[in-house]
């Protein structure tokens, strides 16, 4: 999704309100950027909370900033500086971390980010986690307040048409239950459901910002059996936030699974798909909780 999002930002190329930084990130991805903004694009360096505040600077003189760096050092490193600098003056910046999850892989927990979502909605901070890389045009364009963007991997079919972007769609239909994904894993979950009969399959649910869902995915879920999916640890995530909005409108599944990051169950580290295979969230897993 990083070059879908560079794409996307490129957009923005004559707009001297718009101002790109980054902290020393981004190389063999944002070159395009760097040469299109000019003075507009900042390399911060390895400084990530002097970073968030010169956003917040910007912001506050009427500028619109996106703010790029591997995830774990856009929320976690800076994260006062979110919340007094950004959040506080409700600032249109745009946290862009990219490798949500597991994604940093080999690099070990120091580069993992498994509450993130949790600790940027603290906040109140939009979360968006785009689930394609043609999710990333519209959401560019709508940054309007303090905004964590959280960039993965599309994993979808090379046959799939995604859908338009919205923070909640029903990506595919099912008699089978009702699967919610979060973000990039929805296109694991399509992999595996595309393929089965309605009638075979539950209803796919894609989560692309966490959002009250609507009240169309409520009703499907009402007495059936309901299976959410996040690379994202189960505190403060999709499925707590899901199960809340349900309660509040007296909704209740037959059934509820969880399929989300546990951390690092054997003490060793390795690639995503490593991870995801050790919380049950990679294609196979998903595989066997199909009835």
């Amino acid at each position: 999704m990083r070059n879908a999002f560079a794409d996307s930002v490129l957009q923005c190329r004559d707009r001297d309100d718009c101002f790109f930084l980054t902290g020393d990130l981004g190389y063999m991805a944002l070159e395009k950027i760097q040469a299109a903004f000019g003075d507009r694009f900042i390399n911060c360096g390895i400084a990530e909370q002097n970073m968030v505040s010169i956003a917040a600077g910007l912001a506050r003189e009427g500028m619109e900033c996106f703010v790029y760096s591997i995830a774990p050092f856009i929320y976690a490193r800076p994260y006062e500086q979110i919340r007094n600098d950004i959040c506080f003056s409700d600032l249109p910046v745009c946290l862009v971390g990219n490798g949500g999850g597991y994604g940093y892989g080999h690099m070990g927990p120091t580069h993992h980010a498994l509450e993130d979502c949790a600790a940027m909605r603290a906040l109140g901070v939009r979360v968006v986690a785009p689930c394609f890389d043609s999710d990333l045009e519209p959401i560019v364009r709508e940054v309007d307040s303090p905004t964590y963007l959280r960039l993965g991997y599309d994993t979808s079919p090379a046959e799939f048409s995604a859908p338009g972007w919205a923070d909640w769609r029903c990506i595919l239909q099912g008699n089978r239950g009702v699967w919610v994904t979060l973000g990039p894993l929805t296109g694991l979950a399509v992999k595996t459901l595309m393929p089965l009969p309605e009638d075979k399959r539950p209803s796919l649910w894609a989560c692309g910002a966490l959002t009250p869902p609507p009240d169309e995915l409520a009703s499907a879920v009402s007495g059936r059996k309901l299976t959410v999916f996040e690379e994202h640890v189960a505190e403060g995530g999709l499925g707590m936030l899901l199960l809340y909005c349900l309660t509040k409108k007296n909704v209740a599944p037959a059934e509820f699974v969880h399929r989300h990051a546990l951390r690092y169950p054997s003490k060793t580290f390795g690639s995503q798909a490593f991870h995801r295979k050790e919380c049950n969230l990679d294609e196979q897993s998903m595989r066997r909780l199909l009835p």
